[in-house]
């Protein structure tokens, strides 16, 4: 039984508080400088911030290893070869264990190489299973989503659900989540993939960023009182990032691992911003793009520009 199937009754219920506790982020183990701030950003405070050092090279080291504490004064090898060793562990052991059901490591094995290789995109359960399959017949959806079940009750992978704002436009939007591993290095982890691998594949590096992104950014949400979601509706329109708070403020991001791509993703949160419906949501505290290297500003056009080395709470 995991921490999240027990249900604690009474006295004692009322008396505690459940905190999701996640993966270091970049600013949690010292290689984010934290110069703009999340919490700032929510304030509609403009960003700025000098160039953190951050290079692709060390960006990819961080995307493998990982926020996890006890593998910070390990090298990338050893980081590497423990994360295997633990997904290794979970698919021979914790998944069928949580849900009291016999499973196929193999099956397992393939379905969370299949998450890894749709992490940040929002791949469909029939794809997932449909991918997953192999020389002992397809894997069934049904037994594909009792997997995201588990996988989810374990505290290995983390859905990044839909935000569903009123819109000025008849767009529909869609509801479908976006698939993440609690941390980015899981997914290279499943991979078998390294650092070295990581930047010669850069669409790979891509979703990767985004995932790390997107880890790190639950860990200062969860400070702020805040949700982190995702837009996508039926004209293709999609923004990577948004955040949400309790008193309903809310930010808008896209994740670029080069500087090069800011006037990309800034025309994507400006066509965004203007789909949704200020009298009804408010005016976006901040639109940004959030980038893999370089120094923060803001640009003409008010989109922020923000390294994921100077990001922090």
């Amino acid at each position: 039984m995991t921490c999240r199937d027990r249900v604690i009754d009474g006295e004692l219920a009322r008396r505690l508080t459940r905190i999701r506790m996640r993966p270091m982020s970049l600013f949690g183990t010292g290689h984010a400088t934290g110069a703009v701030s999340l919490a700032e950003l929510l304030r509609a405070r403009p960003p700025r911030a000098p160039d953190s050092g951050m290079t692709l090279a060390a960006l990819s080291e961080r995307i493998a290893v990982g926020g996890w504490p006890g593998l910070l004064d390990r090298s990338v090898a050893q980081a590497l070869e423990s994360l295997r060793d633990y997904l290794e562990e979970i698919r021979r052991v914790d998944i069928g264990r949580v849900d009291r059901k016999v499973r196929d490591p193999a099956r397992v094995g393939r379905f969370l190489r299949s998450l890894a290789r749709n992490v940040a995109t929002c791949v469909a359960v029939t794809t997932l299973a449909a991918d997953s399959g192999g020389a002992d017949g397809a894997l069934k959806e049904s037994t594909a989503h009792e997997y995201l079940g588990a996988l989810e009750r374990l505290m290995v992978i983390e859905d990044q659900p839909a935000w569903a704002p009123h819109l000025r436009s008849r767009s529909r939007v869609r509801s479908a989540p976006k698939r993440h591993f609690v941390d980015p290095s899981l997914a290279v982890a499943a991979l078998r993939a390294t650092p070295e691998r990581i930047l010669q594949d850069l669409n790979l590096f891509g979703f990767l960023f985004e995932s790390l992104v997107v880890r790190d950014l639950r860990v200062y949400a969860q400070a702020a009182d805040a949700e982190v979601l995702q837009y996508r509706d039926n004209t293709g329109l999609e923004v990577d990032v948004v955040i949400e708070t309790a008193d309903g403020r809310w930010a808008a991001f896209e994740t670029k691992l080069g500087p090069g791509l800011a006037d990309e993703g800034a025309a994507n949160l400006l066509k965004f911003a203007a789909r949704v419906d200020a009298a009804k949501c408010g005016k976006s505290s901040a639109l940004g793009v959030i980038v893999g290297t370089g120094f923060g500003y803001v640009r003409p056009d008010g989109i922020a520009v923000i390294p994921i080395g100077a990001l922090g709470p």
